[in-house]
Parts: structure tokens; C-alpha cells; sequence
């Protein structure tokens, strides 16, 4: 059996027509794609942002509830490393820029081959002394490492996604003939900064004339609505580029016949505000279903169950025992994820009740399908620590290690690990001061807080619940008042 996962970052749910039938984004090969699988209509986020969601998909566990922004740690059950073990070849290709820097150590590393593409965001690959001048005015975030960066993009096939998906496709045309091998597929696009050639930008059409904007604020929005529009349309072509170039590896699998006996995955990591809830970007915020209601599909080794849905509540915790499960391997012990392997073959409807989600030291929430609850912290968010075997986050050492003990603090390991007092979340936490429950069936945008005791306590019930289950540390209770 082959497995491939096409992991695409930032990838908005309701922008894809297979789930939004009114969405304006052209995405026609995910859409043809979807025609092949069985699609999920209850996909959340696990944790965020980027590395932290990765960590999740390989070790089948929630990272959010112990640490924030890392790399692999040396205790790790990965998915590669258990596949290897058992005689299964993995091969990563991806753009993702972070994995060479500090807190992104340990990821690729668990395959049996890896190629990073270079270029995106501020990687450091076009070397320069003279540094380029930015825009004499702009929104957001602008970088001179990017400038560079993007002067060697001149047609779509230049820019570093359309090169992850083209060294995809000259890896399974290398490999026609092989088989028990682990395939996974990593596009940073549509992830910022939103850039696209002009062939896809034309698809789009913008009379914006304002200042400099392709790059989210990662704040309350401030911009004029114009600037909002162009951010949006920037993203769309960005995504249909994608979109284009996941085509060009559907249609090797068409033409090498691949489809047969080959488990394959389209999913993403997390979604990225544009303009929704009065925000650009993500982090700083309420996980709100435009960040956290994922797009999933799978494509099933036989074929059945194509065009149809889903209802499971699933998270991207389960992809790890779900591909070890068809691989016939026994899933870890520290594994909390569920295999979707029954619900794929129509043999059970759903593996959980409720589904935890956030991004460290902020709120933590859970849904049922027909609610979310997000759990804010207390006024002084404490006590709060991160616990670690390498004391790295994103791009620097983290800080607080004077006041650091060591020992074995977490119940799933023996290994001693770092227990680092944390003073704020990833992005501070005024924004997030007020814990809220909304309706989803009928207030799906969340945009009207219920008042309503008796069910906030239900949905409060259903937290604890699944955070006992994670393997929540005992200080989050008290951060987050819950006595």
C-alpha cells in the first residue's frame, strides 16, 4: 500500500466550493479531487500554528496543552520513524521555510528523505549584502529577505509551491513501481505573504491602487475595506496557483495509474483570518471556525465511498493511527489520536464526542459539532509553564529558563524535560479575555455569544473531559479558573 498527504498551510474551508457552493475562489482540482474522495464535514484544528499543528500529525498527540512553537523532541513517537521501523520508505517534499530555523529542528528529519524547496517568506537563500528597498509605504508586514527572495519568481512554475508539487511528481514518476512507501506533500502556499504570478492575479481583478498590502497585519484591522479586498484577492490567486499545481500531480496519479491501493489525503494545518471578526492573520485571537474548521478529504485505496460525506468529528491528531492502522502496524501507546480506518470502510460513524483545539497559553476550546466553547484564561493567565526536552521556539531560545526546573513532569515519557514558567500566550492575551459559546448550527459565522449558563457548563464538562484524556497538565485547571 502507498499513503500521500498533500498538506497545504493556511487553507481556507469556506473558500473551497466543495464546502462554500457560493465561495468566488476558483479551486477546480480540489474540486476534482473531492469527486474521488470521501470528504469531512467536521474536520478542527488540533493545535496551531504552523510547527505545532506538524507535531500533531506526526506524533498523534495534542501539542498545545504542553508547549507551544518546537521542534520534534527527543521522546517523540513519530509516524515516519514507527513507519520506517517497519520496512515503509517516507520522502517529505515541502516549502515550508521553518524547518531550518531554530524551533523547527527534528521535523524532516524523521523521513528517510527529504527536499526543501527554498524561498519562502523570510528564508534566507537570496544572498545579498546590499540589502533592496521595501515600499516607501505599506500594511502589514513587509521584508527585504522576501524581496529578494521573489526576484527569481517569474513565472508560476518558479515560485517555491509550484516547485514543491513538480519535485512531487518527479519523485512518483521515479518511483511508478514502488510500493509500502509514505508520501507527504507540504505547499506553504496559500500561507502569506500572498503572492502569485500574474496569470493568477488576472483571475481576480483589483483596481486597488493604495498602499503596499500582501502581507497580514497580524492584528485588529485598521486597513481602509479596499485594502481588505486586495489582501483577499491576493489570497485567492495564491491559492488558485496552488490549486493548479495540485492538478499537475493529480494528473500524474491519472496517468501512472497510482490511484489504485494508494491512501491520499488533502488537508491543511489551520485557516488565516482575512477581514473576519474585524482581523487579519491568526494567534493573537479567538479560534474561530474560519481558523479552526478544517477541509479534509480522502481518497481510499479501493476506491469506494467516492463523492460521499462525512459527519465524523475528526482532528489531524488521527491521521497518525489511521495510516498505521492501514499499514497493519500496531498504533504507540502515546498515541491519542483515533484511527479513521473504520469510518473510512463505513464500519463505525465516529470516533469522538468533542474535540479540544488552541494554540498554547490561550484559550483552550472544544466543540461537539453543534457547539464551540472557548475557555479564556484568568486575569494573570498562571500558572502556566512549557515543558520541553529542547528549549528552542520560534526562531530563538525561549526565555524564563533562570526560573526553569528539570525532571520527569510529563506522564506519557520517562524523559526529563524542561518545566519553563510562561508569562503570556503566544501573542499576549487581551484579545482573548472572555470565554464564549456560540451556536454553530444556526450562528455558524460566531458572531453572536450565547448567554447561557446551563450549556456553558455542559460544553465546560466536555472540555475537562477531553483535556484529561490529552493529558493536560494540572496548572492549566487553575489557568483557565476551572476549580
Amino acid at each position: 500500500m502507498k499513503t500521500i498527504i498533500v498538506l497545504m498551510d493556511s487553507l481556507n474551508r469556506h473558500m473551497l466550493s466543495v464546502y462554500n457552493k457560493d465561495t468566488w475562489v476558483q479551486t477546480p482540482n480540489i474540486e476534482r479531487f473531492a469527486e474521488k474522495s470521501l470528504v469531512f464535514d467536521n474536520h478542527f484544528l488540533g493545535s496551531a500554528p504552523c510547527m505545532p499543528a506538524r507535531r500533531d500529525i506526526l506524533t498523534g498527540r495534542l501539542n498545545f496543552l504542553d508547549r507551544g512553537w518546537g521542534p520534534v523532541e527527543p521522546f517523540d513517537v513519530t509516524l515516519p520513524d514507527v513507519l520506517k521501523k517497519n520496512d515503509i520508505f517516507s520522502h517529505i517534499v515541502t516549502d515550508h521555510s521553518h524547518y531550518p530555523e531554530l524551533g523547527g529542528e527534528g521535523y524532516m528529519q524523521q523521513f528517510c528523505t527529504w527536499d526543501l524547496i527554498r524561498g519562502q517568506e523570510r528564508d534566507p537563500w537570496i544572498s545579498r549584502v546590499t540589502q533592496p528597498k521595501l515600499p516607501e509605504k505599506y500594511y502589514g508586514i513587509a521584508s527585504t529577505q522576501y524581496e529578494l527572495n521573489r526576484t527569481t519568481f517569474k513565472a508560476d512554475k518558479d515560485y517555491p509551491s509550484p516547485k514543491t508539487f513538480a519535485s512531487a511528481i518527479e519523485w512518483l514518476t521515479e518511483n511508478k513501481d514502488a510500493d509500502n512507501y509514505f508520501l507527504m506533500v507540504e505547499a506553504f502556499d496559500p500561507h502569506e505573504p500572498f503572492d502569485a504570478s500574474e496569470e493568477f492575479r488576472q483571475l481576480y481583478p483589483d483596481t486597488y491602487a493604495g498602499d503596499c498590502f500582501e502581507w497580514s497585519t497580524y492584528a485588529p484591522v485598521t486597513e481602509p475595506p479596499e485594502a481588505i479586498e486586495h489582501l483577499q484577492k491576493l489570497y485567492a490567486a495564491t491559492l488558485t496557483m496552488t490549486d493548479k499545481w495540485f492538478g499537475k500531480l493529480l494528473d500524474v496519479m491519472d496517468g501512472l495509474d497510482l490511484w489504485d491501493d494508494t491512501l491520499f489525503i488533502l488537508t491543511t494545518d489551520h485557516g488565516h483570518l482575512l477581514g473576519e471578526h474585524g482581523f487579519t492573520g491568526k494567534n493573537f485571537m479567538h479560534v474561530y471556525n474560519e481558523l479552526a474548521h478544517l477541509p479534509f478529504m480522502v481518497h481510499l485505496p479501493d476506491g469506494s465511498r467516492a463523492g460521499e460525506r462525512s459527519e465524523a468529528l475528526t482532528q489531524n491528531i488521527d491521521l497518525m493511527p489511521t495510516i498505521l492502522d492501514y499499514y497493519g502496524i500496531d498504533i504507540p501507546t502515546s498515541v491519542k489520536g483515533f484511527s479513521l480506518k473504520n469510518i473510512f470502510e463505513n464500519k463505525q460513524q465516529k470516533v469522538r464526542d468533542e474535540a479540544i483545539y488552541g494554540w498554547f497559553a490561550m484559550t483552550v476550546n472544544v466543540t461537539d459539532g453543534n457547539y464551540t466553547y472557548f475557555r479564556a484564561p484568568v486575569d494573570d493567565n498562571a500558572p502556566c509553564f512549557a515543558y520541553c526536552g529542547i528549549p528552542v521556539t520560534l526562531k530563538r531560545y525561549m526565555a524564563g529558563m533562570q526560573d526553569a526546573q528539570m525532571g520527569k513532569f510529563l506522564p506519557f515519557t520517562d524523559y526529563p524535560v524542561y518545566k519553563i514558567p510562561v508569562k503570556q500566550g503566544l501573542s499576549g492575551t487581551h484579545h482573548v479575555k472572555d470565554s464564549l459559546l456560540f451556536d454553530i448550527l444556526n450562528d455558524y459565522n460566531q458572531e453572536n455569544p450565547l448567554d447561557d449558563q446551563e450549556m456553558e457548563n455542559v460544553m465546560l464538562h466536555k472540555l475537562i473531559k477531553q483535556m484529561k484524556y490529552a493529558d493536560a497538565p494540572s496548572e492549566q485547571y487553575m489557568r483557565l479558573g476551572i476549580v
